[in-house]
């Protein structure tokens, strides 16, 4: 799986290194910045997917920073979190198209289930059952173009439709074992080739 980053800008120390541990031990990347200014230099210089931001900070506050990031960045998934939830703050955020509002203190599962959905929503998280389907797609493609066989003479080897090959190659369709057993008798390969880096 793609390592994800996340950077944490919130002048609470306490709060980044709060979740920095929480999020570290979800398995992703975390930069956690306490000056905003420095994390937006952070966000221009270095590849992050998720930025969590604090809306009440000195110099700038969390508003300020999500409309320059804006600036430069209008794709980048952005989690406002606040002790201090306002209807104006909540109405900028939506103007500036952030993925998520929390207010703090927050549910620790309830965040990490917003975060999931966040990098579903955004491509970059997919399911172990996704990455099968997609590894097992890819090399059946692979071992069949190697042997130079069309989807229709694959058709005419194992009795299975074009239109349900294409789908078992683009992984938008799961193949049973006798599929994938006949195909493996058509590509003459074992099985167990199918799932070669999984």
């Amino acid at each position: 799986m793609r390592t994800i980053n996340i950077l944490i800008i919130d002048d609470d120390e306490d709060i980044c290194e709060y979740m920095e541990l929480l999020l570290t031990q979800s398995g992703y990347e975390v930069v956690t910045e306490t000056n905003p200014r420095q994390g937006l230099e952070r966000l221009r210089d270095e590849e992050f997917h998720v930025v969590v931001l604090d809306i009440m900070m000195p110099e700038l506050n969390g508003m300020e920073v999500l409309e320059e990031i804006r600036s430069f960045d209008s794709d980048i998934a952005i989690i406002i979190f606040t002790g201090f939830p306002s209807v104006d703050t909540a109405v900028t955020s939506m103007k500036y198209d952030v993925s998520d509002y929390i207010k703090k203190p927050f549910d620790v599962d309830e965040f990490n289930e917003t975060l999931e959905n966040i990098l579903r929503e955004k491509g970059l998280l997919t399911d172990p059952e996704e990455q099968l389907l997609r590894t097992i797609g890819r090399n059946i493609r692979q071992a069949r173009k190697e042997r130079s066989l069309t989807l229709k003479q694959m058709s005419r080897r194992t009795g299975l439709s074009v239109s349900l090959l294409s789908q078992i190659e683009r992984a938008e369709s799961s193949a049973s074992v006798s599929s994938l057993y006949k195909l493996a008798r058509a590509l003459d390969c074992p099985l167990t080739d199918f799932f070669g880096d999984y």
